[in-house]
């Protein structure tokens, strides 16, 4: 399994020299193994290039388990973890054709009184699911969509967004802290932190959001609930085959 993980380390296909080298192995000892694993059709071998490369059990494998990669069901244990240690409200929300859609919602023991459950959708400009969407979805339909709700703004929405160009000045100051984080600007009371979720092609597929009670919801980019919330949303990602290059 070593030898295997290591050949799709190297990106799928390496030679038996690199591939020793990869799992610091000797090359007779990887050798055997690769031929192993041939038989089982894991692997396959050039007869051009020498190289070694994944076979086509190994792709029927990994399409299988793409399949089987729900963003939904892959969260609803992080769902739990977060309602139970920090005793907080929290979804997971996919980008619908209306935008951003609450599809699972947990609650702690004493909730806080808000007017979204699921089938809800959020704002891209005044919620933190939104603005965690709109920072890493560059399609045409999202960015239009936040144009249009920027255009029928109040001015007090207007105020508490900066710069000539406050659509891109979001989507930049959320893709820095990594997490986006709301107060009061969507629901008055109500504070919120959101983080995305990944696809194996890199892609959002939905976002994770916590939320509470302003007074005693801490939504600081830095603070504890921001940080299990990105974390609970790193493991959910790597669990749908996202390989974080920055890490």
């Amino acid at each position: 399994m070593a030898v295997l993980k290591g050949l799709a380390d190297l990106g799928g296909r390496a030679t038996l020299t690199a591939l020793s080298a990869h799992v610091q192995e000797p090359p007779a000892k990887v050798h055997r193994y690769l031929a192993s694993l041939a038989e089982e059709g894991l692997v396959s071998q050039d007869a051009g290039t020498q190289q070694y490369f994944l076979g086509p059990e190994a792709i029927r494998i990994g399409m299988a388990a793409m399949r089987q990669a729900d963003p939904i069901r892959a969260a609803e244990p992080a769902l739990v973890r977060l309602r139970e240690t920090l005793e907080i409200t929290c979804f997971i929300a996919v980008m619908g054709n209306k935008g951003p859609t609450i599809v699972r919602f947990e609650e702690p023991g004493l909730p806080v009184t808000v007017n979204v459950r699921v089938g809800s959708v959020l704002p891209l400009l005044w919620s933190a699911t939104g603005r965690a969407f709109l920072a890493y979805l560059d399609e045409r339909a999202v960015q239009a969509m936040a144009s249009e709700e920027l255009s029928h703004a109040s001015p007090e929405q207007r105020a508490s967004l900066a710069g000539k160009d406050p659509i891109e000045a979001l989507r930049q100051a959320v893709r820095k802290a990594g997490c986006a984080s709301v107060r009061d600007t969507n629901l008055r009371g109500i504070s919120a932190v959101s983080a995305p979720l990944h696809d194996h092609t890199g892609r959002v597929c939905a976002v994770l959001t916590a939320l509470g009670a302003t007074g005693g919801f801490d939504a600081a980019v830095g603070g504890p609930v921001a940080k299990a919330v990105q974390r609970e949303a790193a493991s959910i990602s790597a669990m749908l085959g996202y390989q974080d290059q920055a890490r």
